[in-house]
């Protein structure tokens, strides 16, 4: 599989996944002052398999962690799992319960 690469489309309020310029999937989300609220995740059905989702969800808290200005809430079961996955993001969960870092 080619590169995916993942842009903030905030007019949209949404992060995309393209393959070789090609969309491949997005996760929705709500902005606060405080919070990046993952609603929404959908892979193209060509793509599924391959990691887009895994990339889309990587890079897209990457872009959430460089602003530096939210905390993440997963409420789309995608992103949530994913972050559970990988516990090296759960730092920007907003309600990440005391003692369930995997420093």
């Amino acid at each position: 599989m080619s590169e995916v690469v993942v842009t903030d489309n905030r007019d949209a309020s949404r992060f995309e996944a393209q393959v070789d310029g090609e969309p491949a999937g997005f996760a929705a989300y709500q902005l606060t002052d405080a919070l990046v609220v993952f609603t929404h995740t959908e892979v193209d059905g060509r793509c599924e398999g391959q990691g887009v989702g895994s990339a889309l969800a990587r890079q897209s808290l990457d872009l959430v962690r460089a602003d530096g200005r939210r905390k993440v809430l997963a409420i789309c079961p995608f992103i949530k799992g994913w972050i559970e996955r990988h516990w090296d993001y759960a730092d920007l969960l907003y309600d990440r319960p005391a003692g369930t870092a995997r420093d």
